[in-house]
């Protein structure tokens, strides 16, 4: 095993790792949230009714901005000026029962829910390669130093496995969601995912020499700003920002550009490559749930994070962006 494809990082193992481990016509865009709520509506307890975001699509201007940081870990760096055009962003992190809509509308297939090819994966066993996907579980559960664990039939509709569901959860964004997931369904709003750049300009939410979204004050330092996790990781979290686990989406103050759950929660998914000679090796940002102070701390605008783009985890979901359309030109101008 190589040193790259067998080291932990930030909560996180590649597909390798883990299953190495293992034994054994409407234009969908303006519908989807109301489509989503009458197919969430068909399960029970919906959610936490207490948090209550604005489900919009929010307009940046774009422009120049400090990217990066020289105060972070070494992937982050340089600090340096980047710059973005103007585009629409989607206020909170897709929902389950947005999720469940597009499912409904097209009968699309996830990753998790697909055998691997064997010739993507001559590395992995053929007996070992299954549908399913890689579910955080405390040691403290598990009896194991290992925390994450490939669970067969693990899926965005069956979080922990077989047996689980999303009932209560409707209102959570939906997770075990591989870069491929995040597209098909960022092309069925007619949207896209973002660019590192974009995602970065618009975490920062206007404040771009802050260390977080919100400023230079720690997460777990006054009332809670994000879903993270409090405690000794990977044994305990205490939950003392209200959630063990993801949170329905909106249950925190949104930045400054009017947005949620930028950081923590779960992470998103952008266009860019973590190693440009390796098409496989996507990047996520924003942290997640499982980011802690004594592990991680990637909950910061700047942080980034690889992953496989052809795997799926219970901590990584997306958001959506949209290009702006131009004034036209008037005739002879």
């Amino acid at each position: 095993m190589s040193q790259s494809r067998g080291t932990l990082i930030c909560g996180f193992l590649t597909a390798f790792t883990i299953l190495s481990s293992c034994s054994g016509s409407t234009d969908p865009a303006a519908t989807a949230t109301d489509r989503a709520e009458t197919v969430g509506s068909d399960l029970d307890n919906l959610g936490d009714n207490s948090c209550t975001p604005i489900r919009e699509r929010i307009q940046l201007t774009g422009g120049r901005f400090q990217m990066g940081s020289d105060s972070g870990y070494l992937e982050e760096r340089p600090l340096r000026i980047a710059e973005v055009s103007a585009f629409a962003i989607d206020a909170t992190e897709v929902t389950n029962a947005q999720f469940a809509a597009f499912i409904e509308d097209t009968g699309y297939i996830t990753t998790a829910e697909r055998t691997p090819d064997p010739k993507l994966h001559p590395e992995i066993p053929a007996d070992q390669l299954v549908a399913g996907s890689a579910v955080f579980v405390s040691p403290l559960v598990s009896g194991s130093s290992q925390w994450w664990q490939f669970v067969a039939g693990a899926s965005w509709k069956a979080p922990e496995g077989p047996g689980s569901t999303l009932a209560g959860r409707m209102d959570h964004p939906v997770i075990h969601i591989s870069y491929t997931d995040a597209l098909a369904y960022a092309n069925w709003t007619g949207g896209r995912l973002p660019s590192e750049a974009e995602w970065e300009f618009a975490a920062r939410g206007g404040l771009e020499t802050a260390r977080y979204e919100w400023g230079d004050e720690a997460p777990n330092e006054g009332a809670p700003k994000a879903n993270t996790w409090q405690g000794a990781f990977p044994l305990e979290d205490t939950g003392n920002d209200g959630y063990q686990g993801t949170a329905p989406v909106g249950c925190y103050a949104p930045n400054g550009y009017a947005l949620y759950d930028m950081t923590g929660n779960v992470w998103e998914w952008t266009t860019a490559l973590y190693d440009m000679r390796n098409p496989n090796s996507g990047l996520i940002k924003g942290g997640s749930h499982l980011c802690a102070a004594n592990f991680c701390q990637r909950y910061r605008p700047a942080a980034r994070q690889p992953q496989e783009r052809d795997f799926s985890t219970s901590h990584i979901g997306f958001r959506v962006v949209y290009d702006l359309k131009q004034p036209s030109t008037a005739e002879g101008e």
